[in-house]
């Protein structure tokens, strides 16, 4: 890879808005930041740069739904039948094309690292596939083609409740490996399988305490202990959930996972939505980070939860687009805030500056980058320039308030992962028209 120096108009360095950077790169890394730099006329970027976004949780299949969700009334329960209905036509050939066009679509957007809650993984009525990591390399390939960072958070998914009922017939048959350690069997191949793809992590995650037994939960948070990998789980997102959980354990499902060593740094709570203060306090004392998904939150009527509490915790905050109702982490971002302003009915509670570094530094460290996610010298070279001079932003300036209340993911103009361009002047360098790719997959599927 060739050396570069890329002038940024604007950039965020520091929490700071600073004019006139000059940003080198070699091998994907920064070599060097200068400020007051002359332009480089062959490399502008206009507007604010600012850090690579992080997609911290993300299910690339559930792009297909949107907009059918919203056609009637229903639950969280009749979204997941149609979720469910989706699944069962995939294929590896199928989810690589819509999940290429997928990323590519989260890449326009700014981001150039995702981290994919993959447990879409036998073929119809929980078969092997000849090689059982088939779809997971599907994604891989994916990202690839998009040209953005992927940690896959390979998912333990062994039950269909709480109740200790089997994996229902139907698609839900693909999502299963028996038990924990049948599944880390088959993570441990996927991990050789991948090792030398620089821009691949394989992470583990349980899928929700309604889907891994408390006895099988520990043998997941060993293996992503043993590989030193990011490990991911949903947690109380519905508040039948959490009753059931007690119903059955006596516990909340942040206690259930305490009792079974799932806490700890490594770990990000997605959802978190219903917590009792003794979650918030357990999650404080182990550092476990959070991360929120509010437009997924809102589509499917979760609630609100407890932003301030958690980002005054030890943990990361982090952000995701979940179901991609919409793809837009600057949505996700003030979404916090302006969630916040409506329960509560006061104003400026979570600065811009904190909403902005849970869209990137936060996110790219849950998702086991922590050299990404800031503007500095030896990070990945992952840069963004957002115009400052839309229709949404004019007048707003090059700030950080600007960025996260006014943008939104069609103000970004360039995108630099690792030293290589893959947005430019608001196109995607590999895959010209992205919205036609989605068209063309999504059609396949439903």
């Amino acid at each position: 890879m060739t050396d570069e120096t890329f002038w940024c108009e604007n950039a965020w360095l520091d929490g700071e808005v600073v004019q006139s950077v000059a940003v080198s790169v070699s091998d994907g890394r920064i070599t060097a930041i200068e400020t007051g730099a002359p332009p480089v006329a062959s490399r502008l970027l206009n507007g604010l740069v600012i850090p690579g976004l992080a997609n911290a949780h993300s299910h690339a299949f559930h792009r297909a739904l949107r907009s059918r969700t919203q056609r009637d009334r229903g639950s969280f329960w009749t979204w997941r039948k149609l979720m469910y209905q989706t699944a069962g036509q995939l294929t590896p050939e199928r989810y690589r094309v819509l999940a290429t066009a997928v990323y590519a679509e989260m890449a326009l957007a700014g981001i150039t690292a995702v981290g994919e809650f993959h447990y879409l993984h036998h073929d119809v009525g929980g078969r092997r596939y000849a090689d059982p990591n088939e779809m997971g390399k599907a994604l891989v390939a994916a990202a690839s083609d998009a040209g953005v960072r992927l940690t896959l958070l390979d998912t333990c998914y062994l039950r269909s409740g709480l109740d200790g009922a089997p994996l229902a017939e139907g698609p839900q048959q693909r999502f299963g490996d028996g038990t924990a350690t049948g599944w880390a069997e088959r993570v441990d191949g996927l991990r050789r399988d991948v090792e030398s793809e620089a821009q691949v992590i394989v992470g583990a995650a349980i899928h929700s305490v309604r889907a891994v037994p408390p006895s099988e939960m520990g043998i997941v948070a060993a293996w992503a202990d043993t590989h030193d990998a990011p490990l991911h789980v949903h947690s109380s997102e519905q508040t039948a959930e959490v009753d059931e959980c007690v119903a059955v354990h006596n516990c909340t499902p942040t206690a259930l996972l305490r009792d079974n060593g799932v806490l700890g740094r490594r770990t990000t709570a997605v959802h978190a939505t219903h917590l009792t203060d003794e979650d918030i306090a357990d999650m404080d004392r182990t550092a476990t980070g959070v991360c929120f998904c509010p437009t997924t939150e809102r589509d499917l009527g979760d609630g609100i939860g407890p932003a301030t509490a958690l980002l005054a915790g030890r943990g990361l905050f982090s952000l995701g687009s979940d179901s991609h109702a919409v793809i837009d982490l600057f949505e996700e971002a003030r979404a916090v805030e302006l969630d916040e302003r409506l329960a509560r009915r006061e104003r400026g509670i979570i600065s811009a500056a904190t909403l902005l570094d849970a869209a990137t530094a936060a996110g790219q460290h849950a998702l086991g980058w922590p050299d990404a996610g800031a503007l500095r010298v030896g990070g990945h070279a992952d840069l963004v320039a957002v115009d400052t001079r839309s229709i949404r932003t004019a007048g707003g300036g090059a700030t950080a308030e600007n960025i996260v209340f006014a943008a939104s993911a069609a103000d970004v103009t360039d995108v630099i992962v690792d030293g290589r361009h893959v947005v430019t002047e608001g196109r995607h360098v590999g895959l010209p028209d992205v919205g036609d790719a989605l068209v063309r997959a999504i059609g396949c599927q439903l």
